[in-house]
């Protein structure tokens, strides 16, 4: 992978993006189970830079997994890297992004895991497979705002244009020949691989006319479950099955949002590609460039409303795991740890003597556990680095709560109650093979929001999710012990709760944050320490040697 600067044109200008290879997406990486994967990357741009293997387990390659100031240093302009990691037990999609600053915007692409040779799908062999990646676009360079909002405390600005596969496609300004086409034949089967790689924008995705089986999400399978709608929040993935057999022609398919914050500005643009089957007359321009309707126009699907809450929780809810399939884990029964985790928007001090544009003249923050997580970056070593050496003083510390400090109405939005958090760098220490149990609370401190929190070097079952405040004498019963889904991102509802379950079986220093990327500068995260195993395949093994240094 090279990375560097790319002159582009978009929406009637041209702008300078961070790109891999020369293209955005960037290139798709395709494995098969048990492969070890060597990537060479070469940092040309002006920027810091780590790549992060969203989903990927890193089983005895912890060095790998790639979020900056975590498990490495970042990689530093004119400097190389090569990742290597075998990838164990998964098959399904997943993908790679930038793991600092908003870089991920340009910087990523589709990692597909097909089963080891012999072995098959759970499902019929589709005709075609087919990666569609939903993006946004700012024409304002999004390194600026993000070095802007650091110093002001600002919220980030809408994007101005969702794309398919890089294309934004007809709806948009000097657009109309910047269209991703899907062209299939009558009567053929094919798997499409949807990716969110959104910076903070859950995106609803449709196709006129035509339904879908959802067959996989998180690179995990799933009892295969029919829909028009798919819904897919920031870091997820999900694999549906799509049969082409609507009469000859062309078909929209379309994303656009599905936002829940009430407090801040979105894009409220849908982007569109074509599916085009064999033999229709019209394959390419919609519209005339003028905006006149070409007579040929393909159907448009009605998409739901933006803030269509009962769709989207319909849709994650309903998702089943596949039991007995590939890979499949019975969820354990009996839990080591317990963890209640309150997360959500807040605020901060303004420094003195700078101008910050937040509410009343304070900076925007975001905590959990009213903890306010702050990346190592001044401390001359990763935090992995910190825990193989055992020199944790002045990195990190092993203190995370597993409450908050105080109990309140969390989902009220008239509710002030711990609207300012300290800064930490705090991390929660699991021995070695124990059950953990998370319930994610979401908060209305300063105004609440669909979040999709992503563990990293795990998955875990979604054992239940709701509305309100989590009352486990109550919620308990609703737990789904018998074939939930499992996932390595999930969408905590907006103004609700959902309850997750892994072994800690990964030795290592692995993330746990919201997926909208704008709220990790911001302090919404926190870090579990797994300790060693009993043997030395389940031990932390020593650094790379060439790892990149502070």
């Amino acid at each position: 992978m090279q990375v560097k600067n790319l002159t582009i044109s978009r929406f009637c200008g041209t702008q300078t993006v961070t790109a891999v290879n020369g293209s955005v997406p960037g290139p798709t990486i395709k494995v098969r189970e048990n492969d070890t994967l060597v990537v060479h990357v070469i940092n040309a741009s002006p920027h810091n830079l780590t790549i992060h293997w969203h989903g990927i387990f890193q089983i005895g390659s912890q060095w790998a997994d790639g979020p900056e100031y975590v498990t490495q240093c970042p990689i530093r302009p004119g400097q190389n890297y090569t990742y290597r990691f075998t990838i164990t037990g998964q098959e399904g999609t997943l993908w790679w992004h930038a793991h600092n600053s908003f870089l991920r915007t340009t910087v990523y692409g589709a990692l597909i895991i097909r089963p080891t040779k012999g072995h098959s799908y759970p499902f019929t062999n589709p005709y075609r497979e087919v990666p569609i990646l939903l993006g946004e676009w700012w024409k304002a360079d999004i390194m600026e705002i993000a070095n802007q909002i650091q110093v002001t405390g600002d919220l980030v600005p809408p994007s101005d244009a969702f794309n398919i596969n890089g294309y934004p496609g007809d709806l948009y300004n000097c657009s109309q020949d910047r269209i991703f086409n899907l062209k299939v034949t009558q009567g053929d089967t094919y798997m499409l691989r949807i990716i969110n790689t959104n910076l903070i924008t859950q995106m609803f995705f449709k196709i006129a006319n035509h339904n879908f089986t959802v067959v996989a999400v998180d690179a995990e399978y799933t009892t295969p479950y029919a829909t028009d709608v798919v819904v897919v929040a920031p870091g997820q993935t999900t694999d549906v099955l799509l049969k082409a057999d609507q009469p000859v022609g062309s078909y929209y398919m379309a994303a656009s949002g599905y936002i829940t914050t009430v407090f801040i500005g979105f894009d409220n643009t849908t982007t569109r590609g074509i599916l085009v089957y064999d033999g229709a007359s019209n394959t390419t321009t919609p519209l005339m460039p003028n905006g006149s309707s070409n007579t040929n126009t393909p159907l448009m699907p009605v998409m739901p409303a933006l803030n269509d809450t009962p769709t989207a929780h319909k849709f994650y809810t309903n998702i089943t795991g596949l039991k007995g399939g590939p890979h499949w884990a019975n969820c354990p029964r009996t839990v080591d740890e317990q963890l209640f985790v309150t997360f959500g928007m807040g605020l901060d001090f303004c420094p003195t003597n700078q101008t910050c544009l937040g509410p009343s003249g304070f900076k925007y923050s975001a905590s959990m556990n009213n903890e306010s997580f702050v990346l190592p970056s001044t401390s001359g070593t990763s935090m992995l680095e910190a825990m193989f050496n055992n020199n944790v003083s002045g990195v990190y510390t092993r203190d995370f709560p597993n409450t908050p400090p105080l109990e309140f109405d969390y989902t009220s939005p008239n509710n002030s109650s711990l609207i300012y958090a300290p800064k930490s760098t705090k991390v929660k220490t699991l021995k070695f093979n124990s059950t953990v149990e998370i319930v994610f609370q979401n908060t209305a401190i300063l105004g609440g929001e669909n979040h999709p929190m992503h563990i990293h070097g795990f998955n875990f079952h979604v054992l239940a999710q709701g509305f309100g405040n989590y009352n486990a004498s109550i919620d308990e019963a609703k737990f789904n012990f018998v074939d939930p889904q499992i996932r390595n991102t999930i969408a905590v509802p907006f103004g609700g709760w959902a309850v997750v379950r892994f072994t800690a079986n990964n030795p290592g220093i692995w993330m746990v944050h919201c997926h909208l990327d704008v709220h990790l500068p911001w302090g919404l995260a926190m870090a579990f320490e797994v300790e060693n195993g009993p043997t030395p395949s389940t031990t932390l093994p020593p650094p790379p040697s060439d790892l990149p240094k502070c």
